[in-house]
């Protein structure tokens, strides 16, 4: 069992270990309702990616579940029904009932969003039971895993209502077929590993959770290797260019990398490649 990572214990609903230097392995810690989250998971989600986002210690996240059966089940819908989440309130007029669904679904939002804001690398290990919001979750990763048993679906029109914390925004622009997004966006239908990889959705697919976890933690402890200026500068430059023009890109490039390459770890790695050592980089 891996160490734990200090100044986490405080979590509730995760456990964060570190199974290798520079790399944290959080893992959603509610297998007896299939890792389902309430509001009080993803508020607390929300606050611990933001913490490992500035955590100098850390360099990649690995993101996956305890147990066997389910990365997450989603919404804890009846949770959902008795916080009043999912009902307007007939206590109020309409536009006060929006206002007030409209800012807890922005909590809602923020809090997964925390997972794509994070300045480290997200590698996401999607296993068994993946529904609903376990889509908005992995959307917000930087790479995608899974094992050969997955079940993957956009559950929310199941439940009477459009996907509306990230799924619809992100997953188009993951995957190259709009034809393939809609088509299980609107039937709510499963699809699998295969499936999956096929389209694009995920970059590997494992035998099982085990070898999908051990394959997760081979490639954050190379990507840790790495220097930091580089590997966060690389993932800021990428979201920017997946939402903005080539040319607005560039530009925002060439003003990232004007500041960045001052760093002292592009000498380090140059030096490095030139004796054929390991280079060694300051945390950031």
């Amino acid at each position: 069992m891996a160490p734990s990572l200090e100044g986490y214990s405080s979590f509730k609903h995760f456990l964060v270990s570190s199974p290798s230097e520079y790399v944290a392995h959080v893992e959603t810690n509610r297998p007896e309702k299939l890792n389902a989250f309430f509001e009080d998971m993803w508020l607390e989600l929300g606050r611990l990616f933001k913490k490992l986002s500035h955590d100098p210690n850390v360099r990649v996240v690995i993101f996956s579940a305890v147990g066997d059966r389910a990365f997450t089940a989603g919404l804890d819908v009846q949770a959902a029904q008795q916080s009043g989440m999912l009902s307007p309130n007939s206590a109020l007029d309409g536009a006060r009932s929006a206002t007030r669904l409209r800012r807890h679904i922005e909590e809602f939002q923020d809090s997964v969003s925390a997972i794509e804001h994070c300045e480290k690398s997200v590698i996401v290990v999607l296993h068994g039971i993946s529904i609903g919001l376990a889509i908005d979750l992995s959307c917000c990763a930087d790479i995608r895993i899974c094992t050969k048993d997955v079940k993957l679906c956009v559950k929310e029109v199941d439940i009477g209502l459009a996907a509306d914390v990230g799924t619809l925004s992100r997953l188009p622009k993951i995957v190259g077929s709009s034809s393939w997004v809609k088509e299980v966006s609107m039937s709510a239908r499963m699809f699998g590993a295969d499936e999956a990889l096929a389209v694009g959705f995920v970059s590997r697919v494992l035998e099982n959770k085990a070898k999908a976890i051990e394959a997760a933690t081979e490639l954050a402890t190379l990507i840790a290797s790495k220097s930091p200026v580089a590997v966060q500068g690389t993932k800021n430059i990428l979201n920017h260019s997946r939402d903005n023009s080539v040319a607005e890109s560039l530009r925002y490039t060439s003003v990232w990398n004007a500041a960045m390459v001052q760093s002292n770890d592009v000498s380090a790695a140059m030096l490095s490649g030139l004796k054929k050592t390991k280079p060694r980089f300051e945390k950031l």
